[in-house]
């Protein structure tokens, strides 16, 4: 028995609540930047006030996965989390651009992000639940459509509302423009409604159905079914625990001995972290605690097939160019090419209005190239489709380097717009043919690991690398970015498709 093929209209449907996501997510990449600085952030510690999003993203994208792979109740297996997540995330983007502190604002980033992974991850799932191997491309292309389409609306909300309804952009000293806030009101309504919608329309299959659907994908997909599902001997976590915790001390001793920034204790202190949870995990399995979350997540993380080990490479390098681009975009263009870091001033507004219309362009492009990115892959494969949109996307982001003209700087994020649009959609689609469909939802959220690690890193030494190296100057930021997304994709070219044999 296998999957059916599903019609356009169910696929929309199915896929309909990440334009909802996409406007909180949008929201924040746009504007969060923007926030801390007008709640008194210095430049220079704008990736550090970032560090939330990824830690949260770390510690919630794995569980919520896990849960989600065991979870069924009326609403379903991935629903509940849909649901649940848009609700604080809509509750968050209210209070969000009402913080009166920088602290708040920070807090609120955290719970804000927090919020959109619970929902997000079991949709990167669902796509794998409901879909067959020959849909799946079409299926996070939708889901690139609904994501372009709503971060177009959500990055050009502020601009809109001042230049069209004529709501100020501008405030006092320490406070939120109102654009920006009514801008996250309304796209606390667009998150909840769409990601409701995808709840009622979309019905999922039951588990004896998709025990059914694995048993036949396993027959077909020998790298699959060969998946190693037994807990791995304790003797395998302790013999690389001592590895890690040592490394991170180790790296420690050095940015206090050199005197580094002190971001850089979060990288260390996190690699030290993981090799205390080795030796944890391995003596709950010399206990035989063997069914234990935490078990089961840390042994399914040694345990990725090939092709996820491949492309968790790509994706930390495209995924820290994309966090240069949204941390420091602001800062580079209005000191780049509007000439100010005034954040008080009429300019410096105006130029970050129009970051956001940059942000709108190149998510608008990215949903209009989402439903050719198939076309291209069914004529070429996967794997040269995303190299040429990791080329353009390198090429977009070290131009706006040399443009002076802000209306210029539109045709360089087409590059990232098509870059974008194969990020959310090409691995993904990669990935789910090498996966066990029983551990969809843990290993979505442990390949989210390589979306959080590069915005640590990002976070950690991009503020060094501008204040220290770049003589304070973000636009090198995109520079590096743009460097970052050219070793993506060179990385691109090792990895093995295990469906090309199939579609």
């Amino acid at each position: 028995m296998e999957k059916p093929r599903l019609r356009f209209w169910q696929i929309w449907n199915m896929s309909f609540g990440f334009l909802g996501i996409q406007f909180g997510f949008a929201l924040q990449n746009a504007n969060v930047s923007r926030i801390f600085e007008t709640l008194g952030a210095d430049i220079g510690n704008i990736p550090i006030l970032w560090i939330a999003a990824p830690v949260t993203g770390l510690i919630i994208q794995p569980i919520i996965g896990h849960m989600s792979d065991k979870t069924w109740n009326k609403l379903g297996r991935r629903r509940p989390f849909f649901l649940a997540g848009a609700i604080l995330a809509s509750l968050a983007l209210i209070f969000m651009p009402n913080s009166p502190y920088l602290w708040v604002a920070a807090g609120m980033l955290w719970i804000m992000d927090a919020s959109i992974n619970i929902s997000m991850e079991p949709f990167r799932a669902f796509v794998g639940d409901m879909l067959p191997a020959e849909q799946r491309t079409k299926g996070f292309a939708m889901q690139s459509f609904f994501i372009g389409t709503g971060a177009v609306v959500a990055s050009a909300l502020p601009y809109m509302l001042t230049n069209w309804f004529g709501i100020a952009n501008t405030a006092p000293e320490g406070l939120i423009p109102p654009s920006v806030k009514y801008s996250f009101y309304l796209g606390a309504i667009a998150f909840l409604v769409t990601v409701i919608w995808t709840v009622i329309s979309t019905k999922e299959y039951s588990p004896e159905e998709l025990a059914t659907f694995e048993k036949n994908e396993q027959k077909e997909n020998e790298s699959t079914s060969n998946h190693h599902e037994a807990i791995l001997p304790s003797s395998r976590f302790l013999k690389i625990a001592p590895i890690w915790t040592i490394t991170g001390i180790l790296l420690s001793v050095l940015v206090y001995f050199f005197s580094l920034e002190a971001e850089l204790y979060i990288l260390t202190g996190g690699i030290t972290f993981f090799g205390l949870i080795l030796f944890f995990v391995g003596g709950l399995v010399q206990a035989n605690k063997q069914k234990n979350g935490l078990v089961e997540v840390i042994n399914d993380l040694l345990l990725m097939p090939k092709t996820m080990k491949q492309l968790a490479i790509v994706q930390f390098f495209s995924w820290f160019a994309l966090f240069a681009m949204w941390i420091y975009t602001t800062a580079a263009v209005t000191s780049h090419i509007y000439g100010t870091s005034d954040t008080h001033s009429a300019i410096y507004n105006e130029g970050a209005d129009w970051v956001g219309i940059m942000f709108a362009a190149y998510n608008g492009f990215a949903a209009i190239v989402a439903f050719l990115l198939p076309v291209l892959a069914n004529y070429t494969n996967r794997r040269f489709t995303h190299v040429i949109a990791l080329i353009a996307g390198a090429v977009g982001l070290i131009s706006i380097y040399f443009v002076e003209n802000p209306t210029m700087l539109l045709l360089p994020m087409l590059g990232v717009g098509l870059a974008w649009s194969s990020i959310l959609s090409m691995p993904y689609a990669i990935l789910t043919g090498s996966l066990p469909s029983h551990k969809m939802g843990t290993y979505m959220g442990i390949f989210n690991f390589f979306i959080v690690i590069p915005q640590i890193m990002a976070a950690t030494i991009l503020g060094f690398f501008v204040t220290k190296i770049a003589g304070n100057h973000a636009i090198y930021a995109l520079l590096l970015g743009g460097v970052s997304f050219l070793i993506a994709a060179v990385m691109t070219l090792f990895v093995k498709d295990e469906d090309e044999k199939n579609i």
